[in-house]
């Protein structure tokens, strides 16, 4: 993300003497990536951001390439999954993974955090299959809704307050590096271009500073290192009277993708939305299909040489694929031919338009099923294009 924001109150200079009203100092801070070189934002406490009280043992909080899967095409029937854990930490099951992201389900039966978590390890991308909340962080509050994308930048500290009513289902990425807009998309100052399919209107800041000062007992349960490291600080880390910069959690509706179509089947990279290191995310949304008069609405055979892709099933009836529901996974791996599946490419002809949605992650390295993935396998999938 880059575009300048603040909230609150701040000093007219970074750096300099900012007062209480009782004469005490607010504790600036700043936090910034690529060591001093990359966007930042500066925060101004009431509190030192250092005031740890205990540190506890730290647990394993990791995930395990499943062995000897092979290579095949795959599968993961996760659509009929209710709860997958207690509360946030414990519900998030990544289900594949590589060096460079992880990617995986999270539906906590627990509405409430009653702890604040940090991801020291890497950048997160939240997607609202269900849900309606918000999240609460030192950069204020935002309002989250069904269909947003959330990247929240490492080290953010926050929890989720999400409605007690109704489903709640998370699709999480998480990134070893900065997740980021699509850099085509932008000019040299990093304004998105016009002909990017959203722009700065459609991005979601927070939009509230909410701010926290009471003193107490607060737990910030940090991951580093595939560990969680519970640190209870004197105070709330969202004790901010004020901030401003570049960097800083926002939400993108996927409704708000404004889709590139053209006369004949336009290919994947023109739904991208997101880039990051070793992978990108892709937006698939309603749109009209492809205007040629012999045009093939479905997409065409495709062998992968660089990438494994992975789709997220949203919303609707993709034409191209047969006993697919909404919450599936389809992986399908570099050195593998995949494609529509028998009898869907005529019935596709003539078609005006689609109303599916979908998130689509393609990594520019092989991308492993976990352990905990192996349990969601469907075994007839890779011979589902049989005649």
């Amino acid at each position: 993300m880059a575009y300048y924001h603040r909230l609150g109150n701040i000093p007219p200079k970074r750096h300099t003497q900012f007062r209480q009203p009782d004469g005490s100092l607010y504790k600036e801070e700043l936090v910034s990536s690529k060591g001093f070189s990359g966007i930042y934002s500066n925060l101004y406490h009431i509190h030192n951001p250092n005031n740890v009280i205990s540190i506890g043992e730290p647990t394993p909080y990791s995930w395990e390439p499943a062995k000897e899967y092979g290579l095949k095409q795959t599968h993961l029937k996760t659509s009929g999954v209710g709860a997958t854990g207690k509360d946030y930490l414990t519900a998030r099951k990544m289900l594949m993974m590589n060096n460079d992201c992880m990617m995986g389900i999270c539906a906590p039966e627990e509405r409430k955090m009653d702890y604040y978590f940090k991801n020291a390890d890497g950048d997160e991308l939240i997607y609202v299959h269900d849900g309606e909340g918000v999240l609460y962080s030192q950069f204020g509050k935002l309002q989250v809704r069904q269909g947003d994308y959330i990247v929240i930048p490492r080290t953010t500290i926050y929890r989720f307050e999400w409605k007690e009513e109704g489903p709640l289902r998370l699709l999480v990425i998480e990134s070893h590096g900065p997740i980021e807009t699509v850099k085509r998309y932008r000019n040299e100052v990093g304004q998105l271009l016009e002909h990017s399919p959203y722009c700065e209107r459609d991005i979601r800041p927070p939009g509230e500073l909410y701010t926290e000062s009471e003193k107490g007992e607060f737990l910030v349960q940090i991951k580093k290192g595939g560990m969680l490291h519970p640190y209870t600080y004197g105070h709330s880390p969202l004790d901010i009277v004020g901030w401003d910069g570049y960097l800083y959690p926002y939400a993108l509706s996927i409704h708000d993708f404004e889709p590139i179509t053209g006369r004949i089947h336009q290919p994947p990279p023109v739904h991208q939305t997101f880039q990051a290191w070793g992978f990108v995310i892709c937006s698939f949304v309603p749109r009209l299909f492809d205007y040629h008069p012999l045009a093939i609405p479905a997409p065409y055979n495709h062998s992968n040489i660089d990438s494994d892709e992975v789709l997220y099933y949203a919303e609707g009836e993709f034409m191209s694929r047969k006993g697919i529901d909404r919450g599936s996974f389809t992986i399908h791996m570099g050195g593998l031919p995949h494609g529509p599946h028998p009898g869907t490419v005529e019935k596709s002809i003539g078609a005006k338009e689609t109303h599916e949605l979908a998130v689509m992650l393609d990594t520019f390295r092989p991308l492993f099923v976990t352990t905990q993935g192996l349990d969601f396998v469907d075994p007839a999938y890779p011979m589902s294009w049989r005649e």
